[in-house]
């Protein structure tokens, strides 16, 4: 067990050094943090260029609460308009807009490239070149 939780703590380090270099990037070049560069992804990538709150709040790992501020957020960037579940009048979906789909689009090689670098650094740490290696061959 002592293993587990030993590889379980490199797990993380690696996933709290590539999210700062994400971070990092996605703010400096596109004004853009994390959560809000991985929403405007889900949405565009939805059928419908939306979800629900909650499927977005499942979809990118956050509570409701946070998931309302940082759409929020991204409706007064005028990257996304709430609308309402024409099913379930009480459903409101969060639907990416034409200017988001841009902003994801031009943010998108960003976050690759910095995604692959980050691992690329990390896997030259002897202490994180199995969960890397483990990552790139999932």
């Amino acid at each position: 067990m002592i293993a587990d939780a030993q590889a379980w703590d490199r797990v993380l380090a690696l996933h709290a050094r590539v999210e700062q270099e994400l971070t990092k990037a996605l703010h400096r070049k596109h004004g853009l943090g994390l959560s809000e560069y991985r929403a405007l992804r889900r949405l565009a990538d939805s059928p419908k260029s939306g979800l629900r709150m909650q499927e977005l709040a499942e979809a990118i790992g956050l509570n409701q609460s946070s998931v309302s501020r940082m759409v929020a957020r991204l409706e007064d960037a005028e990257l996304t308009v709430r609308d309402i579940c024409e099913d379930d009048r009480r459903g409101v979906y969060s639907v990416i807009t034409k200017e988001g789909r841009k902003r994801y689009e031009d943010a998108e090689p960003t976050y690759l490239t910095v995604l692959s670098t980050a691992l690329t650094k990390a896997a030259g740490d002897p202490e994180l070149a199995a969960a890397v290696a483990a990552i790139r061959s999932a």
